[in-house]
């Protein structure tokens, strides 16, 4: 199955270079009948190729556009030209002025089809219309003498702010003794050292102890 799939996609492939090689023949005749020698005459079916190629790559990734169907059968009509002009229908020994004027043309025609499918901005979006409002029946109005006074509803007396209780106090951790013993050495050398006593963000920092737990250790020490 792989094998048949394989030689199918070869046989496309083998195809499309035949048809490439004979479409670049068929354009380079024609515009060497035309005047064009060289270089140029080689240059012809590149171009005419080229804009095929960039208006099928358009049509391909943003979608059909005029812009990319215009350019890609103004490419393909040149494509198809030389190949019926090569056939004989033509004396490209004396080739007619309206195909010399569209040789000498055709750069400055590619060039501004290349330039347009190359920069040009994909179609804006056509706006999405608002969505259809219900037709809902309008309603009657109310005679004055029909409309009915109802009275104001008396003021609720405001009432009293609620007292919110305070929060009960976090009771201190439980510290153990060594710890309690160890952090009286380091506030007796710090004290020592410096001549005033040791702050708690200092005592937090040399025991490595979290905050609450420092403040429960510094209110032993006091």
């Amino acid at each position: 199955m792989g094998a048949r799939h394989g030689l199918r996609i070869d046989a496309v492939l083998v195809q499309a270079v035949i048809a490439g090689a004979l479409s670049f023949a068929h354009l380079h005749d024609l515009a060497a009948a035309a005047g064009q020698n060289g270089w140029k005459a080689w240059a012809y079916p590149i171009s005419v190729d080229l804009l095929l190629v960039a208006a099928w790559r358009r049509l391909r990734s943003e979608g059909p556009s005029r812009l990319a169907w215009c350019w890609f059968l103004i490419a393909l009509f040149a494509s198809l030209g030389a190949n019926i002009a090569t056939a004989g229908f033509l004396d490209l020994s004396d080739p007619p002025a309206p195909l010399r004027l569209g040789i000498a043309g055709w750069p400055a025609l590619a060039f501004l089809g290349g330039t347009l499918l190359a920069h040009s901005a994909a179609g804006e979006s056509e706006p999405v219309p608002p969505a259809p409002v219900p037709d809902t029946p309008d309603a009657e109005p109310q005679p004055p003498e029909a409309a009915v006074t109802e009275p104001a509803p008396a003021a609720e007396p405001a009432l009293a702010p609620t007292e919110v209780p305070a929060p009960a106090p976090t009771p201190a951790p439980p510290v153990p003794a060594v710890l309690i013993d160890h952090a009286r050495k380091v506030a007796d050398e710090y004290r020592a050292r410096t001549g005033s006593p040791i702050d708690t963000d200092t005592l937090r920092s040399r025991l490595g102890v979290p905050p609450h737990l420092a403040d429960a250790i510094a209110a032993h020490l006091a």
